[in-house]
């Protein structure tokens, strides 16, 4: 009671200090509100709002109960989550931050994850999407294109990892709420003893019956709940941006510049870096950018800190995350742990890809596309629709090779057991 009472007070004080930061810097607040405005409007609606609705409509049509079944031979041993967890990584890892968030909740509210196995998928599926990575950082911030393709690696290659390490969270063969159980039964109605494609069709079919809904209205409520997911994250993303110009315009960020230097010096880091981790820390377009404008900082260490801002993901995507995951009972410190030992790993993994990666730099910069980010509506028709959909096949069919893989291996060990 003592620690929550704490907690408002400290929030009220910031509460307090925000405003009249902006009352003392009002020009200045106006600017940032209309940029945060620009960047939702320009980048993150065109890039969200089709896959808000998809996501859902997939789910009520049981094509997420499909796949989930279909992968649950690779899943579940591997990042101890049931199959239906493969779909949101796809997902996750095709369309960025914060799907993986929304559809997690999503499966919550339908009992098909409880709470452990809810932080581990949010925990490793919450990242950048490739066009985001692609146009905006390597291409418009670093002018690079080539470049995509190690921040790509350590990106993903480390979400990956981060789901390996979540595996451990929580303990085996303990649940922590029996409520919250994937209780859902409409996955394990169908005969164990079947095939696994006629359980999944089985479970599709299970799971359309049990919604009920009218194409009609699906999509309706479809638009309706994505509409209302992207205006709150619309109005995160003024907020913060409003919070980092008025805290530059007191000052008050040489304060962030001036610890980050420190810890910097520390692991040898160019101290001109600290300005894009504390804009990082915060946001990740404006840390991306001030990595990419770093001047007399080697490239690999400019692409690293790149590479953490995209893992960390700024307390702007955090902030979206907790309004998407508020009425469940998943907590925020798994996420925010995963969230910096990511970040930590991908800059782990540019220093130690840089080299390998090095000659391949001119054939790397023909394959990935140029997208222009200043076109919205054309980027999103000619990059980043198409490059979603192959990133969400290409995880998606990995994913069920390695899980009939899982199947057939599993039922060789029965066979040489018997």
């Amino acid at each position: 009671m003592l620690g929550k009472r704490i907690s408002v007070h400290i929030a009220a004080s910031l509460a307090v200090l925000l405003a009249c930061l902006m009352l003392a810097f009002p020009a200045e607040a106006f600017h940032a509100s209309l940029k945060g405005l620009s960047i939702w409007w320009d980048v993150l609606f065109p890039a969200l709002f089709p896959f808000f609705v998809i996501a859902e409509i997939m789910l009520g049509l049981g094509i997420v109960h499909f796949f989930g079944m279909l992968l649950d031979p690779m899943m579940r041993p591997v990042f101890r989550i049931p199959g239906i967890g493969g779909f949101v990584m796809a997902m996750g890892f095709a369309s960025g931050y914060p799907i993986g968030a929304r559809l997690t909740s999503q499966l919550w509210t339908q009992r098909l994850v409880n709470r452990e196995e809810g932080e581990r998928l949010v925990a490793f599926t919450t990242s950048s999407d490739p066009i985001f990575l692609i146009g905006a950082v390597a291409v418009g911030f670093f002018h690079d294109a080539a470049l995509a393709g190690v921040l790509a690696a350590a990106h993903y290659g480390s979400a990956l990892l981060i789901g390996l390490l979540m595996r451990f969270h929580g303990r085996p063969g303990k649940q922590v709420d029996d409520y919250r159980q994937p209780a859902f039964t409409s996955l394990l109605e169908a005969s164990p003893g079947q095939p696994l494609w006629r359980r999944a069709f089985e479970a599709m079919h299970h799971a359309r019956m049990n919604d009920g809904r009218t194409l009609g209205t699906m999509l309706h409520q479809a638009l309706a709940s994505g509409l209302q997911m992207i205006f709150v994250i619309g109005g995160l993303v003024v907020f913060f941006s409003v919070v980092m110009e008025v805290m530059a315009s007191a000052k008050v960020m040489s304060l962030f510049y001036a610890v980050i230097e420190s810890v910097l010096g520390i692991f040898g880091l160019p101290l001109p870096l600290a300005e894009a981790v504390a804009s990082g820390f915060f946001e990740v377009t404006l840390g991306a950018k001030a990595a990419g404008a770093a001047a007399g900082v080697p490239l690999v260490y400019q692409v690293a800190i790149a590479a953490w801002v995209l893992s960390w993901g700024g307390l702007s995507v955090h902030a979206q995350i907790i309004s998407l995951l508020h009425h469940t009972n998943l907590r925020y410190a798994p996420f925010v742990a995963a969230r910096f030992v990511h970040g930590l790993l991908a800059v782990g993994l540019v220093i130690a890809l840089w080299r390998p990666l090095a000659p391949y730099h001119a054939a790397l910069a023909a394959f990935f596309p140029v997208p222009d980010m200043n076109r919205p509506l054309e980027t999103l028709a000619q990059h980043t629709l198409p490059a979603a959909g192959l990133t969400f096949a290409a995880v998606l069919g990995a994913s069920l090779l390695l899980s009939f893989c899982f199947l057939i291996g599993k039922r060789c060990m029965k066979r040489i057991r018997s």
